[in-house]
């Protein structure tokens, strides 16, 4: 088959590797027919080079057709369509019995300390191949995958694999009051999607980001939109009476500009062996924090900065004693995606589209388009806010 692989810094190519086969009892293959390049993405094209080796199948955000089964497998046939969340979770565990898939016991990836498995992620995550590719291994296959209707295009339910649900959690875990006011940080997919949850659950939502073209989306779905300007923060206290907002969205992460040391520490520690690269990388303060700073300068005291945006550093400096005199609450961690499916399932379908998933994608491509997709993803180039790959065309 077909399939997008790492080879090193900036370097993705689409090679001929061999077809996944069943492994255990309970695997299925599906057949890819959508697939999407994530913003976690870029921190492995950019950052995470020590914890991948060249070869490695990239991606988490698929769906497709079922074409095989193992023996084991009860709930799935060949023929169903299904999206695939990108942890991969047993489903009866401690953890995803308490709605927390993302640290399932049965896949915690315990030499390094890891939550729950991820498909096309690093070592720190299993190292499972991923799905921008022509066909896809579901481990446990049983209760990793959401079984979707024939009807609809794969765009209406893609994003349930992560960006979707990721930013539902986020907003979730913002806590904002009835009638209260977000605001998000970064108008990238996940921000996108945040927004719009807010927009959806009545709150005012506030949203920065320096792309003309992404706050002119978000414009769109009821969003009040500002540029990143060294007086944003300022504005949104205006807006909310001096205080600041309720709740914040962080979804930028780790790549957020603002921080020229820490570019060059994350470019430094990739020019370094793997092994002298990876501890440094498991201990050292390596993101760029503006966007944290800044989410906790806008939220009000006693309110909550919820993390949506990946962080990897175990040493970043945090003003600890702003926190502590803000009352400030934070939440953050990968998505756990099952959790979500049942409220989110009948908003994709709904003919309304409140969400709006039918207004986010703005490149669709055959998965040769890749390597130059993710180029032009990272750079921001051509208005490019979110990208699907498609493995059945060309």
């Amino acid at each position: 088959m077909r399939a997008l692989t790492w080879q090193g810094k900036r370097n993705v190519t689409v090679e001929t590797v061999p077809d996944p086969e069943i492994l255990q009892p309970t695997d299925a293959i599906i057949r890819v027919t959508s697939t999407a390049i994530c913003g976690s993405d870029l921190h492995l094209y950019e950052v995470f080079g020590p914890f991948i080796d060249a070869g490695d199948i990239l991606g988490h955000e698929p769906m497709g057709v079922v074409v095989e089964v193992g023996a084991d497998v009860t709930t799935l046939k060949p023929g169903d369509r299904v999206v695939i969340p990108f942890n991969i979770s047993c489903g009866h565990c401690f953890m995803c019995r308490r709605g927390l898939q993302s640290q399932c016991e049965t896949t915690q990836v315990t030499e390094y300390g890891s939550g729950a498995a991820l498909f096309g992620y690093t070592k720190l995550y299993g190292q499972v191949p991923g799905g921008q590719a022509e066909y896809l291994r579901v481990p446990l296959a049983d209760y990793n995958h959401v079984r979707v209707g024939d009807d609809l295009p794969d765009d209406r339910y893609l994003f349930l694999s992560d960006i979707l649900p990721t930013a539902w959690q986020g907003v979730d875990y913002a806590q904002v009051p009835e009638g209260g006011t977000l605001a998000v940080m970064g108008l990238g997919p996940v921000g996108q999607f945040a927004a719009r949850v807010g927009v959806h659950r009545g709150y005012r939502v506030l949203a920065v980001d320096p792309q003309p073209e992404r706050r002119a989306m978000a414009e769109r779905h009821g969003v009040d939109t500002f540029d990143l300007t060294d007086d944003v923060v300022a504005e949104l206290r205006d807006l909310t009476e001096g205080r600041g907002v309720d709740g914040v969205v962080d979804a930028v992460g780790l790549e957020a500009h603002g921080n020229p040391g820490i570019g060059f520490v994350q470019n430094a520690i990739g020019m370094l062996p793997d092994p002298a690269a990876r501890k440094i990388m498991e201990t050292a303060g390596m993101d760029r924090l503006a966007a944290v700073y800044a989410s906790i300068d806008a939220v009000r005291r006693g309110g909550t900065v919820s993390l949506s945006g990946v962080y990897a550093g175990d040493a970043d400096i945090l003003p600890m004693k702003t926190l502590f005199d803000k009352q400030i609450s934070l939440r953050m961690g990968q998505c756990n995606v099952k959790r979500w499916t049942d409220d989110l399932l009948p908003l994709v379908e709904d003919p309304a589209d409140p969400l709006g998933v039918m207004d986010l994608v703005t490149h669709h491509a055959p998965l040769a388009d890749a390597p130059a997709l993710y180029d032009t993803f990272q750079k921001k180039e051509d208005g490019c806010i979110k990208v699907v790959l498609r493995p059945e065309e060309g």
